[in-house]
């Protein structure tokens, strides 16, 4: 499982250092996919694979499960780490989340995600609020 707050920088060859503690989780192979409110999620290999095969169950007669499992499929970059922990973003990664020098590394509890800084710190601002309500019965034992 993946949690806490980290902020790495991107390198001038578009690597970016994953923290050590999420490093175990994701050394038999990860999937660098765009995520939700352009953000990067990084998942491990095996789990994202399990995740693909449920999504591409969705009907492909429904035009917006079909533009998902597209864009999923299609944003979908195979890493390893390197030796140092890091991994290479892509140009249209970087571009997808408007990465440039300082990232925001996120654990979203079974996945990662990569935020640009300023991005994140709007982001954690503008929804303060709907974390505050936390209105759903799943939130219970938090709240």
């Amino acid at each position: 499982m993946f949690f806490g707050t980290f902020t790495p920088k991107l390198d001038d060859k578009g690597r970016l250092t994953l923290p050590a503690k999420f490093r175990e989780e994701l050394s038999d192979g990860l999937m660098v996919v765009k995520g939700q409110d352009r953000s990067l999620a990084v998942y491990p290999r095996e789990q994202f694979l399990r995740r693909a095969k449920k999504a591409s169950a969705a009907s492909r007669t429904n035009p917006r499960a079909r533009a998902f499992v597209r864009n999923l499929a299609a944003s979908a970059d195979e890493q390893t780490l390197d030796s140092q922990g890091r991994i290479s973003v892509s140009i249209p990664h970087r571009a997808y989340a408007g990465l440039e020098k300082d990232c925001v590394v996120i654990g979203n509890v079974d996945f990662v995600e990569i935020w640009d800084s300023n991005a994140w710190a709007e982001y954690s601002e503008a929804h303060e609020e709907d974390f505050s309500a936390g209105d759903d019965e799943s939130f219970a034992e938090f709240l």
